[in-house]
């Protein structure tokens, strides 16, 4: 009697001892080897949402290795250090990877540099850029990958781009002047090419570096060469001066999504069989790129009077009455000059509008739907999601995490 009395108790007690390890935060380790504070940033809004703690013997600045950490979980970026590598593989908890270099690794959660390429291939097309180059002085899969899907987007729309890779055609490294051979192996590329011109450059210190040659150089930006970079959190303090387009990589929600998965394999998820990609957000339109450089005049007058009346029902036969044109001849015209038809080009319009709409002010899906051209809320939502992939309020989500 006195053991089935003392039953009800034992099995109270135990439950209530799950539930404290249920409740019992997560202690999660950062091997990152490098600080960036944007992914830094997309982690900690993930943390503090999940109870999660962040152990203070992380790695980001001080390379450390806390060889007898204990913990739950790690989000790790394995592209560097074997040694880190190493530590990082040898636990037997849940582990995510920020990057791709060792492919045996697996889960990994990575930027979609492709869609950074092609996203920057596709604002010089919308501008009538017809000459572009993709600049780099140092190989890496990155830099590669931003690289290839560029100019394959060119080549898709009927445009020939090239390459300016200085580690491979440019001078030694192993030289004192090696920096500025470099600028006048880059400054003689320039000034060889075809203008207008349209420069994809593989990060913002490359951005920089390209604006600094032309300025040296003589051409004006953005009338001769129009300049896009990547990651432009790295320009802060530069932006007034150079004003660069960039390329926002998103790296919050890389760290949001990255811990959203790792939070998945503590609680038993299994882990995905492909890298998780997480896309660019969008562009950020400076000065460097605030040109229209197109030979035909009324495809030009066509696309300015597009972009003055995005905000209004429009279609082709509008804007080829615009421009004194037929629609067909518009057709014809835009396809030779953009590589896009008309109509493409107005869609496209429209969704970047809707893009910055949503990421820089709290107006309404609705009302963004309205301001953006669309007839209807539902024709915007299908639409944006086709195009972006994501419904307009989780890309608002990602742009806020982003802020």
């Amino acid at each position: 009697m006195l053991f089935s009395a003392d039953a009800p108790l034992k099995t109270a007690l135990v439950a209530g001892a799950r539930r404290e390890v249920m409740k019992r935060r997560k202690n999660v380790l950062l091997a990152l080897g490098w600080h960036d504070h944007r992914l830094l940033r997309g982690i900690g809004h993930f943390a503090a949402e999940h109870r999660w703690h962040i152990s203070s013997a992380s790695i980001t600045q001080e390379f450390v290795i806390p060889h007898r950490w204990q913990g739950d979980g790690i989000l790790a970026w394995l592209a560097g250090d074997d040694r880190l590598a190493k530590f990082v593989l040898s636990r037997s908890i849940p582990v995510v990877d920020f990057s791709l270099r060792r492919q045996h690794t697996r889960p990994r959660v990575v930027l979609d540099h492709e869609a950074a390429g092609r996203m920057a291939a596709e604002h010089f097309l919308d501008r009538g850029i017809r000459h572009c180059v993709y600049y780099s002085f140092a190989d890496n899969w990155t830099f590669r990958q931003r690289g290839k899907a560029f100019l394959s987007r060119l080549a898709e729309a009927g445009f020939r781009g090239r390459w300016l890779r200085c580690h491979e055609d440019g001078p030694r490294q192993d030289d004192r002047s090696y920096w500025l051979a470099r600028q006048q192996w880059l400054k003689k590329a320039l000034l060889g090419c075809d203008k207008p011109l349209g420069v994809f450059a593989a990060n913002g210190t490359h951005a920089v570096e390209v604006h600094e040659v032309c300025e040296a150089a003589g051409l004006r930006v953005p009338d001769d060469v129009a300049i896009i970079g990547v990651e432009g959190d790295l320009l802060v303090g530069q932006d007034s001066l150079c004003a660069i387009t960039t390329v926002d990589p998103n790296y919050e929600e890389l760290g949001y999504q990255g811990a959203g998965l790792l939070d998945r394999l503590m609680h038993g998820g299994r882990p995905p069989a492909r890298p998780l990609r997480i896309a660019p957000s969008r562009i950020v339109v400076r000065r460097s790129t605030e040109v229209t450089s197109v030979a035909h005049p009324e495809v030009r007058q066509a696309i300015q009077y597009i972009a003055a009346h995005v905000t209004e029902p429009l279609d082709v036969r509008t804007v080829a009455r615009a421009v004194a044109m037929s629609p067909r001849g518009l057709h014809k015209a835009f396809v030779e000059h953009m590589g896009r038809t008309p109509g493409a080009h107005i869609r496209a319009a429209r969704i970047d509008t809707a893009k910055r709409l949503l990421a820089e002010t709290e107006t309404k899906v609705e009302a963004v739907a309205r301001l953006s051209g669309f007839p209807s809320p539902n024709t915007f939502f299908v639409a944006f999601r086709r195009h972006c992939g994501l419904t307009p309020a989780a890309f608002r989500r990602e742009s806020r995490r982003a802020r």
